[in-house]
């Protein structure tokens, strides 16, 4: 005789909204995150889109922010560094002509971008903190049509 004991079913449990102080945090580390480039100088990139997975259920506003964070780190801080790359491999492959001697100051402010990414996230991250929503020139937008806002 075979009896099998009935199983308790398992209801899956939704983990608890995030209170208002901890999405401030949340968000405002998701665009600090770009900090982490200076030292890493990739994981900053990574640091938002963790924190977008692991939250994107329980804040939408941590999820957009993070979203956001990533997008511009990825876009600013990566192809910023790239094009900066190429600006002076090329002005110093042309240096021995006129031509690569015009082309550094370009060069220069190329060189720019990824400082002021830097910058921007810094500000970013305090008005998140601050509670402000907060939307990043561009990014913001295409966060929105990705369906992440």
């Amino acid at each position: 005789m075979n009896e099998t004991t009935p199983q308790p079913e398992i209801i899956p449990v939704a983990p608890p909204p995030l209170s208002p102080s901890d999405e401030r945090t949340w968000a405002m580390l998701a665009h600090l995150s770009i900090l982490l480039n200076l030292v890493t100088g990739f994981l900053g990139v990574v640091a938002p889109l963790v924190i977008y997975l692991v939250y994107k259920d329980r804040s939408r506003y941590v999820a957009y922010q993070s979203m956001q964070a990533f997008l511009f780190q990825l876009i600013f801080w990566g192809g910023g560094t790239f094009l900066t790359a190429i600006a002076w491999v090329v002005s110093s492959l042309l240096s021995a002509v006129l031509i690569g001697l015009l082309l550094m100051p370009i060069a220069c402010i190329i060189s720019a971008v990824p400082i002021a990414a830097i910058i921007y996230a810094v500000v970013g991250g305090l008005q998140c903190f601050q509670g402000a929503e907060f939307r990043y020139w561009l990014v913001g937008d295409l966060t929105d049509n990705l369906g992440a806002g």
